[in-house]
């Protein structure tokens, strides 16, 4: 016995307190180029990201941007417009010395993408500003999707792509409208680019409790044992949002929710919650597990579709105390329209963790509040301790808060003060800015230094995006083939339609958030 004591005496004298190597958190000169850089999410998330991390001191000395649009501008009025972006989108960090010397680095091309002589005047652009020695070129495509094909042929057709070892693509979500579009798309990228040059970017993986999920689960022995069906009785994603379509009709149309959040958003928190631990931290060992649980999803029968996945369309209604219109009264929206705005589904995952644990997911546009969150409840404790003052008791649950506040919690139950053997339920929490009393970086700042360092662990790989297609395509193509005849059937300011309650109630439970 005193052999093996002082054989981990010795052990401890060697081992570090964390063996994870520290993170390089040096940033290579680069240069971005922005397509639609005019645009909407380039003022609203881009430029004032980048701005936040430039005064952090978080990008190079040496950078450029160059925004690309239809409309012609001088450098000077892009600057001047991106300066009022950062004014407007992010005030409380904005200086306008700081501001003044970051748009410096910022330029302008007036360019039509349909005319490929074009990309050989953006050749020489870049060339101008300096910067091809670098290498480290960047394009950034916020852009329409119907628009991304003819610009991937003629950036390859100019040379922009695979013949620069250096450059990436970020290509925005949705990734094509179904699995064949998707392949299609993918198949078009990978012939100007190869697989570790494309960044398909989901601004979700970005948000500091998703990136944590994977420190949480694998960093605390105290939780995997119990991460399995023996202890875990469901768990909820949910991804609500109070505004409606906001101005996007055309868009929401041809998308609607499952396109524009469960393929993408609520499958990549499923994933991070129901994988294998990861044999490292690289980026293609952490994809090789997410992709195991989209090919392990129990594909649902056609005709169990309606059983098991219900959608939702708002009408009026009244959200935070204003009044609301239905989304058929949304413009550019057709008055008949069939686009479901919420959808409820349960997914079962058919491997050894996770055998008869329900995987709900939940999200919808006008909803009472804007929240994000993944539920982890855990099975009741026997209540025959507790005799006949309580036939039911709060379940144990983690909660991973994403939006509006990052913050995990977890609930357990203590006995209320007094001579009553009573049970309550209390929170303990963990908020991020509360505990580090620092400024959570916001998505696309993590996820622009993670692709200009050329970290591919928060995108998503082509095999995974796939697979995500491959699960909702028949959910799709089913509701496409058999329009609802109740459309709208929730009011905004409500959690959605009676039929959504229903799906969880079969089971025995009910939603964290389920009042009409």
């Amino acid at each position: 016995m005193a052999k093996i004591r002082d054989f981990h005496t010795l052990q401890k004298r060697f081992l570090t307190p964390c063996d994870v190597a520290a993170e390089d958190d040096t940033v290579d000169p680069f240069t971005l180029v922005i397509f639609g850089g005019g645009g909407d999410l380039s003022q609203r998330k881009l430029i004032p990201s980048l701005y936040h991390l430039f005064i952090e001191n978080k990008l190079p000395d040496d950078f450029a941007i160059l925004g690309l649009g239809r409309r012609e501008k001088t450098d000077e009025q892009f600057q001047a417009m991106m300066m009022e972006a950062i004014r407007d989108f992010i005030p409380k960090y904005y200086e306008e010395k700081k501001a003044a010397a970051f748009v410096e680095q910022l330029h302008y091309l007036s360019m039509d993408v349909n005319n490929p002589e074009a990309f050989q005047t953006l050749c020489h652009r870049i060339k101008d500003l300096n910067t091809a020695e670098w290498g480290n070129l960047l394009y950034y495509l916020s852009v329409p999707p119907e628009i991304l094909p003819v610009i991937v042929k003629n950036l390859n057709g100019a040379g922009l792509c695979r013949d620069s070892a250096e450059s990436k693509i970020i290509v925005e979500k949705p990734f094509g409208r179904d699995r064949e579009s998707g392949n299609e798309l993918n198949r078009l990228l990978l012939e100007a680019f190869e697989e570790k040059q494309i960044y398909r970017i989901d601004h979700y993986l970005g948000k500091e409790t998703v990136q944590n999920l994977l420190f949480f689960r694998f960093g605390n022995s105290i939780f995997e044992p119990m991460w399995n069906r023996r202890y875990v009785d469901h768990v909820q994603i949910m991804v609500a949002e109070d505004l409606g379509i906001e101005q996007r009709g055309n868009f929401y149309e041809q998308a609607g929710v499952i396109r524009d959040i469960v393929q993408n958003h609520a499958l990549q928190l499923l994933a991070l919650v129901a994988m294998e631990p990861p044999v490292g931290f690289d980026a293609d060992l952490i994809r090789d597990e997410k992709v195991k649980v989209y090919r392990t999803i129990r594909p649902v029968p056609k005709n169990e579709i309606d059983k098991y996945m219900i959608r939702g369309q708002y009408g009026a209604g009244t959200v935070r105390d204003k009044a609301a219109q239905g989304y058929r009264e949304e413009e550019s929206v057709d008055p008949q329209s069939n686009t479901p705005t919420y959808f409820a589904g349960k997914f079962m995952i058919d491997n050894w963790r996770w055998s008869g644990v329900p995987f709900y997911i939940r999200s919808g546009k006008r909803m009472p509040r804007r929240q994000s969150e993944i539920y982890v409840q855990f099975h009741q404790p026997p209540l025959q301790l507790f005799g006949r003052i309580c036939d039911e008791i709060e379940p144990n649950a983690l909660i991973f808060s994403i939006q509006p506040d990052e913050e995990l919690t977890m609930r357990m139950n203590v006995k209320i003060p007094g001579m009553t053997n009573r049970p309550q339920a209390v929170d303990m929490d963990f908020n991020y800015e509360d505990a580090f009393q620092v400024k959570q970086d916001t998505p696309y700042e993590r996820l622009l230094i993670d692709a200009i360092r050329g970290d591919l662990t928060l995108f998503a790989r082509q095999d995974a995006v796939e697979a995500m297609w491959g699960v909702v395509d028949p959910i799709i193509k089913w509701w496409d083939d058999h329009p609802a005849k109740d459309f709208p059937n929730y009011k905004a300011g409500t959690w959605g339609p009676k039929a959504a309650d229903k799906l969880l109630e079969q089971d025995g439970h009910r939603w964290r958030f389920h009042k009409q």
